[in-house]
């Protein structure tokens, strides 16, 4: 078969044939939920904020901070206090989506200098 020579109907045919053609193993559903608070880990730094938008290179977030210090990790996440804390002005914060390493959903924001 040379593709040159298809015909539109054949092309619509073999197109048809790889539509949703995804393992089902596989969830293509975005896992970010706007609006939800977030500490994300990225390969430099640690990031709180709330989520306002996802586009294909970045995460966009307000009332963010940067976390220069969690102390105990787990104790961190769970109680959402931080030993050292940079707030970022208020505003947008992008942070880029090929720097992250992982991410997980907090109750509290970060607000205040530590």
């Amino acid at each position: 078969m040379n593709l040159e020579d298809l015909t539109i109907r054949e092309a619509r045919q073999l197109a048809s044939m790889f539509q949703g053609a995804t393992p089902a193993n596989i969830d293509c559903a975005c896992p970010w939920q706007i609006g939800k608070n977030y500490l994300i880990r990225t390969v430099t730094m640690i990031q709180t904020g709330r989520l306002v938008q996802v586009t294909d290179h970045e995460l966009v977030l307000e009332d963010a901070a940067w976390i220069a210090d969690t102390g105990r990790w787990s104790s961190a996440i769970k109680s959402c206090t931080f030993s050292e804390v940079e707030p970022f002005p208020s505003g947008r914060v992008m942070v880029g989506r090929a720097s992250l390493i992982d991410a997980c959903e907090i109750a509290t924001l970060p607000r205040d200098v530590k």
